[in-house]
């Protein structure tokens, strides 16, 4: 019986220290976090969302209450917390099973967009399972907190009044956090993941032999070593189309294309790599092409096959491409880890192939172009200063998926004629920056360009695009009416809530059908360089053709970018 009775005060002890708004906000975040965003949802990424907007919710509840009492301001009294926190469970519950309700449908409001396969459930039960896992354990690690803030003010209290105390010991606590989350856990597991990006990075594919033609970078006879080019650049190099299948698709003469590439492995500075670069394209004749393109690739070094193999195709071979690697962890990790690698080596390269460049003569050179996906866009737009290209410009730029801290992106967007969607933006005239997305560009084709073009692909559902930490408190642009082509007409935008989902949209972004999210199409790309390098000699309906044969040779369903590729 007195077990009983204990156990029945236990419950009503830790009944009564639930906050009642730290409930009511969780549960407001947890059923927003069931609204649909950019990118469709399992009901793992989905339960682990909700139940961390719960607990943050709950987590600003309990912080509003600790504000109150610190104040010393009156509380109800026990019994009338009692019920309001019963009756606050009522409706958490019944507003948390009517959001359930309706996940499967916002769901499939996304995936209908997209042209996916329609859901039949969101797999409710799985989806709270989860949620309560994530919670919990956010839930210790925030307890965990107020443990050591409290240990920490009650010793400060001995030499400070009681008020002073309890902020030195939230602002020490939240010190030794973040010490020890950035110094124990961080970097160790950035080391792990680095040293493992970089054996993957050093395995020999079997299925891609060293090429044996004098004039392949990776072959015995080029400067660059087939071992030291790494995963990323033994695809680029090995794949890709020759001139006899270029030439079986155009119906004319084609070229052999020139790939060059330098791994990591190749020498110790981005500097040495790219002066080697540069030796290796004069070496296979790169500056002998009529255009000649400098990527930078991904996190990884992976370089988008539906980018090259299109424009080398539209341009009959006669094309060099050059890239340099700088980092062996992926496009989200680098970022996070090496932000600065990324520009450096982009900037070196840039700066050997242009003013090699800039040293021939104007009518005896290639058109040189810029171009990059994702954090390769991001870093390609560092590559160069605009200022330093006006008395000699390149011809211009496809830049692809660029992430929402472009800064050249980011001005023209911010700048965008008015009127204009954020999601597909008008630049002034149109004569130096145009965007395109699936359905092409709102610049008629025929307008006249300025000396140099400037494209950015992109599509409205790419959350590495369009996140934006503003969007805590803001509603973003590119919900404003007319929305994106493949943006879910239920989405609504919530405070706190909705840069979360965005962000864990980032996360899964390459696992959306190609032609969507993250994952950029080769017929897109077709569009794109068009505009870019003033294809000639292909009529529309060839074009058409052309599209038509890359919708086949990439399938729609399958992802097509380094982040779902171990990068």
């Amino acid at each position: 019986m007195y077990a009983f009775d204990g156990l029945i005060s236990s419950i009503r002890r830790h009944f009564f220290s639930l906050s009642g708004i730290g409930i009511t906000l969780g549960t407001l975040f947890f059923a927003a976090a069931l609204t649909p965003t950019l990118v469709p949802r399992t009901a793992l990424t989905q339960g682990a969302l909700a139940g961390a907007c719960f607990a943050i919710g709950y987590g600003a509840g309990v912080l509003f209450r600790w504000v109150w009492r610190h104040l010393e301001l009156p509380e109800p009294p026990l019994r009338l917390r009692l019920r309001t926190n019963a009756a606050i469970m009522a409706m958490a519950a019944a507003i948390a099973l009517s959001f359930l309700w309706h996940a499967a449908a916002w769901q499939n409001s996304i995936r209908a967009v997209m042209g996916m396969a329609q859901v039949e459930t969101a797999h409710p039960f799985k989806v709270c399972a989860v949620a309560f896992a994530a919670f919990i354990v956010l839930l210790l690690i925030g307890r965990f907190f107020a443990f050591i803030a409290g240990r920490i003010g009650a010793f400060v209290r001995r030499f400070l009044p009681r008020r002073v105390a309890n902020a030195v010991g939230v602002a020490l606590a939240v010190l030794v956090f973040w010490t020890l989350a950035n110094d124990l856990v961080v970097r160790r597991v950035f080391t792990m993941l680095d040293a493992s990006y970089r054996d993957y990075d050093a395995l020999i594919e079997p299925e891609r032999p060293q090429p044996t033609a004098p004039g392949k970078a990776g072959s015995p006879a080029s400067l660059v070593k087939w071992d030291e080019l790494g995963r990323a650049g033994r695809e680029f190099v090995a794949t890709g189309p020759d001139a006899g299948q270029i030439g079986a698709l155009t119906g004319r003469p084609a070229k052999e294309p020139i790939r060059v590439y330098v791994g990591l492995r190749a020498a110790e500075t981005a500097a040495a790599r790219a002066k080697l670069a540069l030796e290796e394209l004069k070496r296979e004749g790169g500056f002998e092409r009529s255009i000649l393109i400098v990527i930078t690739p991904t996190g990884t070094g992976w370089v988008d096959p539906a980018a090259m193999d299109s424009v080398e195709v539209l341009h009959d071979g006669d094309v060099a491409s050059v890239a340099l690697q700088y980092s062996y962890l992926s496009s989200p990790l680098s970022l996070l880890a090496q932000p600065e690698y990324g520009a450096e080596a982009a900037q070196a390269l840039f700066a050997e192939i242009y003013g090699y460049w800039t040293s021939l003569p104007k009518d005896q050179r290639p058109r040189l172009y810029l171009h990059g996906l994702s954090l390769g866009a991001m870093n390609s737009e560092r590559s160069a200063e605009i200022f330093t290209l006006i008395g000699d410009p390149i011809a211009g730029a496809l830049w692809s998926g660029p992430p929402f801290e472009s800064r050249i992106w980011r001005s023209v967007t911010d700048r965008r004629n008015a009127g204009t969607p954020q999601w597909l933006p008008q630049f002034r005239d149109g004569s130096i920056v145009r965007f395109l997305n699936q359905q092409g560009s709102p610049v008629p084709m025929d307008r006249p360009w300025g000396p140099m073009r400037i494209v950015y692909l992109q599509y409205a559902s790419d959350p590495i695009v369009f996140f934006n930490y503003r969007d805590l408190y803001r509603r973003p642009d590119w919900l404003k009416q007319p929305r994106g082509p493949d943006v879910s007409p239920d989405l609504r935008w919530y405070p706190v809530v909705t840069m979360l989902q965005i962000a864990l949209d980032m996360a899964v972004a390459t696992t959306t059908p190609m032609g969507h999210g993250h994952v950029y199409a080769p017929e897109d790309y077709v569009d794109a360089w068009v505009a870019v390098t003033n294809v000639t000699g292909w009529t529309p309906e060839a074009l058409a053709g052309l599209k038509q044969h890359f919708r086949t040779a990439f399938p729609r369903g399958d992802v097509k970018d380094d982040s779902a590729r171990g990068g």
